[in-house]
């Protein structure tokens, strides 16, 4: 079960729209930079961790090449998402990154099923930060000119002096590095013209791209198509994987019962509050956030019934409306 989670943006809009605005148009503009080194980071080698891992995603790792990487699902053999990842190729290893809270199941996961193969693992959480640059002026920021503009191509590169891997995301860089370095690396970023931005900043961003997250968005009650993942995060034409079954027939055969919407809310909401329409509830708010551009906006798994350009309640006993819109937002 996901911890419930506020942003100050939520709780006081008014106390905070003012430097939200200010954090808005850097990422919009120019380029803010971020503190993600909390994420959960592992690393694979061996010869046969491709292989291993192509039957434990939902993703094709065979076809990665050094410098490239994907993004995937792991799940239970009923197809429910246990957590989403990055995997990065680099040459000389597989680097792994997912959300903290998805950690411990992947290590598990990796730990538990590696048995006889060539296959090493590696913990890196805390060996290793990690700096988003998020806007139009990440590459700059970063030097990142001859990193490939297809997301999660990576590269080996140095900034600032730090030995650092460059990722290319949807909407800037991420750099990783050796922790000890990260208060260096975050420096020369600084100097190099990234201005520092909050989480809850960030996080506005990511709503209104309509980009889920695990642990808030979807989590171990979710089918990867359901969140919208499909076209990101599988390959219907590798071959078998964990939890393959439910997410071939769904896909082929099936309508999901739940799809990922955006809400436009005329209140503060919380993660975990429910939605209704009419006397039934239809989903629960995920992630909620106040955008400079679009005002007070959240992500939910909402029954299909409840269709975009519906108004649902939401909370319980004092419910707002808010409307059901296609993601991503439009301004």
């Amino acid at each position: 079960m996901a911890e419930k989670r506020t942003h100050r943006a939520i709780l006081d809009p008014m106390a905070v729209a003012d430097s939200l605005a200010a954090e808005h148009r850097a990422l919009r503009d120019a380029c803010g930079l971020v503190d993600r080194s909390d994420r959960g980071k592992l690393s694979l080698t061996g010869s046969e961790t491709k292989t291993f891992l192509q039957g434990q995603l939902t993703n094709d790792v065979e076809g990665l090449e050094p410098g490239r990487g994907l993004y995937a699902a792991f799940l239970t053999h009923k197809g429910k998402m246990l957590g989403d990842l990055r995997v990065l190729d680099l040459g000389s290893e597989l680097l792994l990154d997912t959300e903290r809270v998805a950690l411990q199941e992947l290590f598990t996961m990796i730990h538990r099923f590696k048995l006889g193969r060539d296959v090493e693992l590696g913990k890196r959480t805390l060996e290793r930060g990690l700096l988003s640059l998020l806007g139009p002026d990440a590459r700059k920021v970063a030097g990142a000119h001859g990193l490939a503009e297809e997301e999660h191509a990576c590269s080996r590169a140095q900034v600032a002096g730090v030995e650092v891997v460059q990722v290319a995301t949807d909407v800037g860089v991420d750099l990783i590095c050796p922790s000890e370095r990260t208060d260096d690396l975050r420096a020369g970023l600084l100097d190099a013209g990234a201005e520092p931005v909050s989480e809850d900043a960030a996080e506005a961003l990511r709503i209104e791209r309509g980009r889920p997250r695990y642990g808030l968005d979807m989590g171990e009650e979710t089918i990867p198509q359901e969140a919208g993942l499909n076209e990101r995060a599988v390959s219907f034409a590798k071959g078998c994987y964990v939890g393959q079954e439910t997410v071939a027939r769904l896909y082929y055969r099936g309508k999901p019962n739940r799809h990922l919407r955006g809400l436009r809310l005329s209140a503060p909401a919380l993660h975990g509050d429910p939605l209704r329409l009419g006397d039934r509830q239809v989903g629960t708010i995920g992630s909620s956030a106040l955008s400079p551009a679009l005002g007070l906006i959240a992500l939910a798994l909402v029954r299909r019934e409840a269709q975009p350009g519906d108004t649902v309640l939401v909370g319980d006993p004092a419910a707002a409306p808010a409307q059901v819109v296609e993601l991503p937002f439009s301004s």
